[in-house]
């Protein structure tokens, strides 16, 4: 074995058999090339350390509850894996970072799944490599989303599976991949809900048939500290096709190829991050500024659809949310915010609106600043 360069190479696989084999190949590629190895893993499906003992394991919480790490809806469990693993791995690799008595960190590799950790790895400095488990074959099919989205391939219509995709010989419309399918549900940090509204929501979801994944704040329930007026089994019988959680990193999950819809109080915050990220909402606003915010989203921008009635009921739910998922006006929706969320990048870029606004505002801060300089001086000459 040869010399140890001085320098480890950090690795983080999603924790799935066919991501886990090809991550460590490639380590032990590395380690034999003369770097020492650290990997980084969840408790679920975790590697077996003592098959590698020229390795350092680190371990962290993934936080899936049982029927969450048994569920057979792909999609589901590895939007999850990326929030519930995004701040534990943080936590680690800071150690890692931290630690003066270890060798310096070369780069931090990551399977390509695990979406969050790019932003992990600008945060402590590091360069960031992926590995992509997936044939190349995929990749081209996953690149071309745009096109496929621009000559009317997708959302894919039942009545067309069969059809041809002309443009990527030999697939057809069945073959192309599980994207935009999941209803992300979360009504920020104040809003509350009566029982019998918790119940009409969760029935409402549930009967869409959509996948969904539903922020829950403990005590956001009157009467309840969680999830306790849910009938007995409710998650478990829907097949693993819902997903409640405590928290989530809104914009990372809105930002997720598998999120098709927000179902939002429409707080500004939210509603930004919903636009930039192409996501059509469901609006349900409180109170304050959520019920023009609403109004606006749904009848002046129309990117999105509002519960009217005022009263929670689980059919009207269910119909909106299969309005937005499936119908046309749905297609219709999700084309006006993907031209909408144009418009907002284009505002940040050199030249746009708001950029220009941030560089007048420093301007002027600027200008206060070397005004109360010259009035110092001036207060001092005297």
């Amino acid at each position: 074995m040869g010399q140890r360069k001085g320098r480890r190479v950090v690795l983080f696989p999603l924790p799935l058999q066919g991501h886990i084999n090809p991550m460590l190949e490639l380590a032990n590629i590395l380690h034999s090339k003369g770097f020492s190895i650290t990997l980084i893993h969840t408790n679920f499906n975790s590697p077996n350390p003592s098959n590698y003992p020229h390795f350092t394991f680190h371990s962290i919480p993934d936080g899936l509850s049982e029927t969450e790490a048994s569920t057979n809806d792909l999609v589901s469990l590895l939007l999850l894996l990326n929030i519930k693993c995004a701040e534990p791995f943080r936590e680690c690799l800071a150690k890692l970072v931290s630690d003066a008595s270890e060798e310096p960190i070369a780069c931090l590799i990551s399977d390509a799944i695990f979406h969050f950790t790019q932003a992990v790895a600008d945060s402590l400095k590091l360069p960031r490599v992926v590995l992509r488990t997936g044939g190349a074959s995929s990749f081209v099919v996953f690149a071309a989303f745009p096109l496929l989205l621009e000559r009317g391939y997708l959302p894919i219509q039942d009545s067309r599976l069969e059809e041809l995709v002309i443009e990527l010989p030999p697939l057809k419309l069945k073959d192309l991949p599980p994207k935009k399918s999941v209803v992300y549900v979360s009504f920020g940090s104040i809003a509350a809900l009566s029982e019998a509204e918790f119940l009409e929501i969760a029935w409402g979801l549930a009967n869409s048939e959509q996948p969904f994944l539903w922020v829950v704040r403990p005590g956001s329930v009157h009467g309840s500290e969680w999830l306790e007026p849910l009938p007995r089994g409710f998650l478990e019988d829907l097949g693993g096709r819902g997903h409640i959680v405590k928290w989530a990193p809104q914009q990372e999950v809105l930002g997720h190829l598998a999120v098709g819809a927000f179902w939002t109080h429409n707080g500004w915050n939210s509603t930004l991050e919903s636009v930039c990220e192409g996501v059509p909402m469901i609006c349900m606003p409180c109170f304050s500024d959520q019920k023009v915010n609403a109004r606006y989203v749904s009848h002046v921008w129309k990117v999105g659809v509002q519960l009217e009635n005022g009263v929670l009921e689980r059919g009207e739910i269910e119909r909106s949310i299969r309005k937005l998922m499936k119908e046309k006006e749905g297609e219709e929706i999700r084309c006006r915010v993907s031209k909408l969320k144009e418009k907002a990048i284009n505002c940040l870029k050199h030249g746009g609106s708001s950029c220009k606004s941030l560089d007048s505002l420093v301007s002027h801060i600027f200008s206060l600043e070397s005004f109360a300089f010259c009035t110092e001086s001036q207060s001092q000459c005297q």
